[in-house]
């Protein structure tokens, strides 16, 4: 996207007036996406964002611009603010070499800039036929499709240079049912780093009618019982539970902070000796997955929780150097025009050895939740909140009717000592974005069939 001589140019401006520390990220991003409500195309766009952001360190302070000129003077002039902002002294200059570092992306099959917009618009009217097709109840259907491909260079005062071609596929259907007990609804999406050929994997009507037949089945479903009481959650669809309950918590700046439960307790048992937890930004084909990170270093699988015990955290590259600890691929930023953080990649819960059938056999009454919603988590206690968005009474060891209005209340560190069976079918959930400091990137959660002992289910019914 520019000059290798340009790069090390800039860098050397960066550090002309002092600093440790100087990097250059660039990024050229290319998206297109559509938007079908009502039966009616509401948006259909593309767009293009490119620029560069330029980080100086010295001390314990850090200087930041960007900009979207890229070219030599328009870089300069970032480099000569960002270290201006560092408030770096002693001048001189520092000569950087630069060594390129060889990553591998993600194969593509079909690019989708290269797909008709048409075609892309077909997807959309499909899902929205098959969706009005699964029933009478069905009052309204959106459909959203999107891709991007996001092309970008890291280099720093370290002397590392790696580049990255990331290129996502995503597509999501909403429906609305109405019924005697109101409006109840059901979603169904799907996204990977991959390309159009995400289709020839997925078929959208599948899509339409799975989140049809989820807004239908709760037109039907009673409310949901409080209490406290054992908790089945399904394959793939209470990652996000675990991605907000402890991953979150195993970031390390939270952890430098000292707003993390889990700061200071690497080596110490802090889950079900069922339990282990893995960061894995190598996935293929994952919504998380990358060959670097935004700081240039490869992504790699780092077990956090292994059989219960903590074994480490999250790092980027400011942290991990003032910890003494190598970087794990976690530096992650939303765009050029936003400083690297650490971040979650793909992160799941590991398959055990139980059979998902055996479990809710043992399991004599409770919940068993097949997908969970949004939520929030205070990584300073633990403490969340999910809302269900597709759960069934479990009587008698079988999975009978459906519920709705309920949400799943607790501690994280707590549910990881409560769960007393993991399944051997582990599945990743649906594509997320993950919020933190204003900034969201993609990441991706998964887990087995798994048991927690005692949840409080916060519910409507009398």
């Amino acid at each position: 996207m520019i000059e290798e001589p340009l790069v090390a140019t800039v860098l050397d401006a960066a550090l002309r007036t002092g600093g440790d520390f100087a990097e250059v990220f660039v990024e050229d991003r290319r998206s297109s996406s559509g938007r079908l409500d009502d039966g009616r195309i509401e948006e259909l766009g593309s767009g293009r964002s490119r620029g560069a952001g330029i980080r100086v360190v010295a001390g314990e302070t850090t200087g930041f611009a960007h900009t979207a000129d890229l070219s030599e003077p328009g870089l300069l002039a970032a480099a000569a603010a960002a270290a201006a902002a560092a408030r770096g002294g002693g001048g001189g200059v520092r000569t950087v070499d630069l060594d390129r570092v060889e990553a591998s992306p993600q194969p593509i099959g079909t690019r989708p800039e290269e797909v008709a917009k048409a075609t892309k618009v077909e997807l959309l009217r499909r899902a929205d036929e098959a969706a009005r097709a699964a029933g009478d109840g069905v009052r309204q259907v959106s459909a959203s499709y999107g891709d991007s491909r996001r092309r970008i260079l890291v280099a720093n005062s370290d002397g590392l240079l790696a580049a990255d071609d990331q290129t996502r596929t995503l597509f999501v259907v909403g429906v609305v049912a109405s019924g005697d007990t109101g409006m109840q609804t059901g979603r169904r999406s799907v996204g990977h780093t991959t390309g159009f050929e995400l289709f020839d994997r997925y078929q959208v009507e599948d899509l339409a009618r799975e989140a049809a037949d989820q807004a239908l089945t709760k037109l039907r479903a009673r409310p949901a019982p409080s209490g406290a009481l054992p908790v089945v959650i399904g394959p793939g669809g209470g990652g996000v539970l675990f991605h907000e309950a402890c991953g979150h918590g195993l970031e390390a700046d939270h952890v430098q902070k000292d707003v993390s439960v889990f700061a200071g307790r690497v080596g110490e048992r802090v889950a079900s000796p069922l339990v282990s937890i893995v960061d894995d930004g190598t996935l293929a084909g994952e919504w998380g997955t990358v060959a670097i990170d935004d700081e240039g270093t490869p992504a790699g699988r780092n077990v956090l929780i292994e059989d219960g015990v903590l074994t480490d955290y999250l790092w980027d590259r400011l942290r991990a150097d003032k910890a003494g600890r190598a970087v794990s691929g976690n530096g992650r930023r939303q765009s050029y025009q936003h400083l690297p953080m650490v971040r979650m990649t793909n992160t799941y819960l590991t398959a055990g050895d139980s059979d998902p059938d055996d479990i809710v056999a043992d399991t004599p009454d409770g919940i068993y939740v097949a997908h969970l919603g949004g939520g929030q988590v205070n990584t300073a206690t633990g403490d969340f909140v999910f809302g269900m968005t597709e759960a069934y009474l479990i009587e008698d060891g079988r999975i009978t009717e459906p519920l709705r209005e309920g949400n799943l209340i607790g501690n994280g560190p707590k549910v990881l000592e409560l769960i007393d069976a993991v399944g051997n079918d582990f599945a990743m959930g649906p594509p997320g974005t993950c919020g933190k400091d204003g900034q969201g990137v993609p990441v991706g959660d998964g887990v087995p069939s798994l048991r927690v002992t005692e949840l409080t289910v916060g519910g409507t019914a009398a």
